[in-house]
């Protein structure tokens, strides 16, 4: 079950070709993003996100992904909290992948 106070959208809601003012940040280990990721996305590990919050734009509207979702929730939560609009992707990488949409290594 999900919280619903984390704005969380579906695979099949976020274009196949997601559009420029559209920012991906990726929260995964360095590990698993070099394994395969959403092209352009930015990658901040979801431990390193407090201390490089100034990396991102609180007001660019961001998806947020992990392997399943669940870090992603927590990194959505707390943005969130901070004032920045995002979004967490329900099911991760995992779900765009099932989705056959395209990664990068």
């Amino acid at each position: 079950m999900t919280d619903p106070s984390i704005p969380t959208t579906e695979i099949d809601a976020i274009p196949e070709t997601i559009p420029a003012d559209l920012v991906v940040l990726d929260v995964r280990e360095p590990h698993e993003w070099a394994a395969g990721h959403i092209d352009g996305a930015i990658h901040i590990p979801l431990g390193e996100i407090p201390a490089r919050v100034g990396e991102l734009d609180p007001s660019a509207r961001t998806l947020v992904v992990c392997h399943l979702g669940g870090r992603s929730a927590r990194a959505t939560q707390w943005l969130h909290a901070q004032g920045h609009d995002v979004v967490n992707v329900a099911g991760g990488m995992e779900a765009w992948e099932a989705a056959g949409r395209p990664v990068v290594s």
